[in-house]
């Protein structure tokens, strides 16, 4: 799998924003990686390279944020506090995994995959801090 390394959050969004400029409707991309590791830098990216306006907000507190106003809706989920596939359908976010209208990316994609019986496909992207301003990024394509 390839990976990138990123020397600031500027460059992370900026790989968000080419990954962006490329998603097409219904795809889902699975951001794993621990906490500060880069995941909403290059969801920031990413939102901006669908074309839409909107400021992209932490998901901390909020299982999902919806980023309309692009070529396609970004539907950024946070599975975190989820423990797995069936607090995750509780929650009316498999929809998201299921059959996308826009495009989804979902942070901790593991507390899906782990035990869903049939996910559709995920591209899975990996964030690992390797110290305070750089982040080593590993995809399951080759990033832009």
């Amino acid at each position: 799998m390839p990976t990138v390394l990123t020397h600031s959050s500027a460059e992370t969004e900026d790989l968000g924003e080419r990954l962006g400029r490329l998603a097409a409707p219904g795809e889902i991309y699975g951001l794993s990686g621990d906490l500060g590791a880069g995941k909403t830098a290059f969801v920031r990216g990413f939102v901006r390279g669908v074309g839409s306006p909107r400021r992209v907000h932490s998901p901390t507190f909020a299982l999902l944020h919806e980023y309309p106003g692009g070529r396609c809706t970004v539907h950024h989920l946070d599975l975190y506090r989820l423990a797995g596939p069936e607090e995750i359908r509780g929650a009316g976010l498999d929809e998201y995994l299921l059959a996308p209208e826009g495009v989804t990316l979902a942070e901790w994609i593991e507390r899906w995959t782990a035990a869903a019986s049939d996910p559709r496909p995920i591209r899975r992207i990996q964030f690992r801090s390797v110290d305070e301003h750089r982040r080593e990024i590993t995809h399951d394509d080759p990033l832009p």
